[in-house]
């Protein structure tokens, strides 16, 4: 049987023959006078332009090329590290290759290599360079997924380190370790076959959530609810071998909460707790995220807090660490993730909270505690405002992609708004997200009969607004029973376009579209409404709890309206 060959053993290779890249500076100056930009790139030649120095120094790791999942986000922790690096008196060195961030821009750094986030390309700077040490966890999951076969050559690794991250990313390590601790967690199991997947998921009941293991943007992440689902995922979605596990949880639905925190070794410090808007069952990166919470109690938030400081110290994090949460009806509270490094969130915290996560985090990983710096209590008091992080899509751009939102994350950017009141900053952050938002016109609904009881009261909400109903045969009837006038549209399977010119044509203003998770997402007449939906930037929702959101805006919009009116 024959090995695999990996990339530690090319370096390996290219060591042994002496094979390796010299590096070329940039010339911003086009030849006509000689400048010095530390901004280099490999090639095979005898003169290396990278003057090596023998100060102290820190290479950190970015994100990588930008896709849907790798935000841009990490880069916000990348840039104000360097900073942290630089003041701490060491030479600051990124490696990273996107031209669209910061951390790329050659004056941010000492040195930028320009360069893939492989094991190869960057043991071939690590081998000039000899850097003090090799930061991983400010760069998201394409950064951390190379501290392993780094550290096997040799790389001292800084910060939360290899043992940290598998006790954390590994699964049956991190069972251990919940189980240790006695935190809840979904039940679920990591199976390498199909007929395992079933086995377990009938164990444990549907629905079930499956992913990948070590994804990131819930990349392959579906909700499934029957034997036959989970069989096509397996077989379609994604490799399941003995090498590519896939995970199999229990789906509970719930209140899904998240906390950014920094853990030294000995003490946590966690600058704030955020509430999603959207219940679980939607990628957090696709959520509306609420700084501070809204609607949970202290005993939810305090069991928060208690399970975030144990399992940073447990699993070792020094540095960054990001955690997700499910509360329950009961106020039970279930773990769903530890992430062992920076987030996407890290941003959207630290400008709510006013606390430079990305620094005290980076001054940690170079040896100063927390209490060095002064941070002492483990939970701040909460801001008295309010701030909204609001997703921002490119369905419209990207043709053929199905707009309904999922475990997979979609989104392209976020916008932010804050204010005194949480209905004024929702509608900064929606607004700016690029969300059209009008008080008056068309609501055009489909909705599935699993969420129809809970969608009569908001969609009579819009009738009370004075909006006009429209909806499928279905949901009409539904709607008519209960007292709201609406006019049916047929869908294109009935042989008519009506729906897609109304919406061509400007007369809706919203679309409210939601699907049974039990049957198939990609049903041609759901998936044609949202396209035209989107394609005709019509503001179309698939989750109640967003729709909600958005009426309290309507409300207070139509309120005020009313009131200036009348003092008029």
């Amino acid at each position: 049987m024959s090995k695999t060959v990996t990339e530690q053993d090319i370096f390996k290779l290219r060591q042994e023959h002496g094979i390796f890249p010299v590096y070329k500076m940039i010339d911003t100056c086009a030849s006509e006078f000689s400048s010095y930009v530390p901004y280099f790139y490999s090639t095979y030649e005898d003169e290396n332009e990278s003057v090596i120095s023998d100060e102290k120094k820190i290479i950190v790791l970015g994100s990588g090329p930008i896709r849907i999942g790798q935000g841009i986000e990490f880069d916000y922790s990348t840039v104000h590290a360097i900073w942290t690096i630089q003041q701490a008196g060491y030479q600051a060195i990124i490696i990273n290759n996107n031209p669209e961030t910061v951390s790329t821009d050659y004056t941010t750094s000492d040195k930028l290599y320009f360069e893939p986030l492989t094991v190869e390309d960057v043991m071939n700077i690590i081998r000039i360079e000899k850097p003090d040490g090799v930061i991983v966890t400010l760069g998201g999951q394409t950064a951390i997924n190379l501290a392993k076969p780094l550290s096997e050559l040799g790389v001292k690794i800084i910060g939360t380190d290899v043992l940290a991250i598998d006790r954390a990313e590994n699964r049956d390590s991190f069972e251990k370790i919940m189980t240790q601790l006695k935190i809840p967690q979904p039940q679920g199991r990591a199976v390498t076959n199909i007929e395992d997947g079933i086995k377990v998921a009938q164990s444990i009941g549907y629905p079930v959530l499956v992913r990948p293991s070590f994804v990131l943007g819930g990349r392959a992440m579906q909700i499934v609810n029957n034997d036959e689902s989970l069989k096509t995922y397996l077989q379609t979605a994604v490799e399941v071998d003995v090498n590519q596990p896939v995970l199999v949880d229990k789906y509970i639905s719930g209140k899904e909460l998240e906390v950014d925190a920094i853990c030294d070794g000995k003490d946590v410090f966690i600058p704030g707790i955020m509430e999603h808007v959207e219940r679980t069952g939607i990628h957090s990166g696709d959520s509306i995220s609420v700084y501070p919470t809204f609607s949970v109690n202290n005993q939810v938030k305090e069991k928060i807090i208690d399970y975030s400081v144990r399992l940073g110290l447990e699993i070792g994090i020094i540095g960054l660490y990001n955690i997700q949460f499910i509360a329950d009806e009961h106020d039970d509270v279930f773990v769903i993730e530890v992430n062992p490094r920076s987030s996407r969130t890290v941003p959207f915290l630290s400008k709510a909270t006013g606390i430079q996560m990305a620094d005290i985090a980076t001054q940690v990983v170079l040896g100063k505690s927390l209490k060095e710096q002064g941070i002492t209590q483990i939970y701040p008091p909460e801001k008295h405002s309010w701030f909204v992080k609001a997703p921002a899509f490119s369905f419209s751009k990207i043709r053929g992609m199905d707009t309904y939102l999922s475990p997979e994350m979609k989104s392209t950017g976020e916008a932010i708004g804050y204010d005194k009141s949480l209905t004024r900053a929702l509608y900064k952050a929606l607004r700016s997200s690029g969300m059209n938002m009008v008080n008056y016109g068309t609501l055009l609904v489909t909705i599935a009969d699993c969420d129809k009881q809970r969608a009569l009261p908001l969609i009579r909400r819009f009738y009370d607004l004075g909006f006009n109903i429209e909806a499928t045969r279905g949901t009409a009837d539904f709607l008519r029973n209960h007292d709201i006038r609406t006019r049916i549209r047929k869908k294109l399977s009935e042989g008519s376009t009506e729906i897609y010119d109304s919406i061509r044509q400007g007369h809706v203003s919203y679309v409210i579209n939601t699907l049974d998770m039990s049957k198939d997402r990609t049903r041609e007449d759901g998936f044609q409404i949202r396209r035209c939906a989107v394609e005709n930037n019509v503001s179309m929702f698939t989750a109640l709890e967003t729709v909600e959101v958005l009426l309290d805006v309507l409300e207070e919009i139509t309120l005020g309206i009313a009131t200036i009116d009348k003092m008029n």
